[in-house]
């Protein structure tokens, strides 16, 4: 009778596992259920998933556009003084969330609707650039 195959190891007369333990074991990436990340979309993906959340989906993105820096009307109410030039301050618009008690004048780039209301009720104006 023609030997097809070499075997692995020698001499191993009555030995189911031939050196590996159980009989499951020695059978390369197949007794892992796969190598690596393989099956990550199958049978390991509630396993990937719960252990590397961020793996797969959505990562969202990087906007290149430049946000304006802002300031709002309660920080402006802190600050001394009754004029404030917004610009050399490093603030592009002025927004309206907060109060404003006394009469102020501000040079800013773009102010909210809101904002140039209260300011104007208060007694100060806003001059724009």
């Amino acid at each position: 009778m023609t030997v097809r195959f070499k075997q692995k190891t020698r001499k191993w007369r009555g030995r189911t596992s031939h050196g590996w333990g159980m009989k499951k074991k020695h059978r390369g990436g197949g007794s892992q259920g796969g190598r690596g990340l393989g099956g990550s979309h199958k049978h390991k993906f509630s396993f990937v998933t719960s252990k590397d959340p961020g793996r797969f989906g959505y990562k969202g993105f990087y906007s290149k556009k430049k946000k304006d820096s802002t300031i709002n009307i309660n920080d402006i109410e802190k600050m001394d003084g009754n004029s404030f030039d917004l610009g050399k301050l490093g603030y592009s618009k002025l927004l309206g969330t907060g109060k404003i008690s006394r009469a102020i004048t501000v040079k800013v780039g773009t102010c909210s609707k809101k904002a140039k209301e209260k300011i104007e009720k208060a007694g100060g104006k806003i001059e724009g650039k």
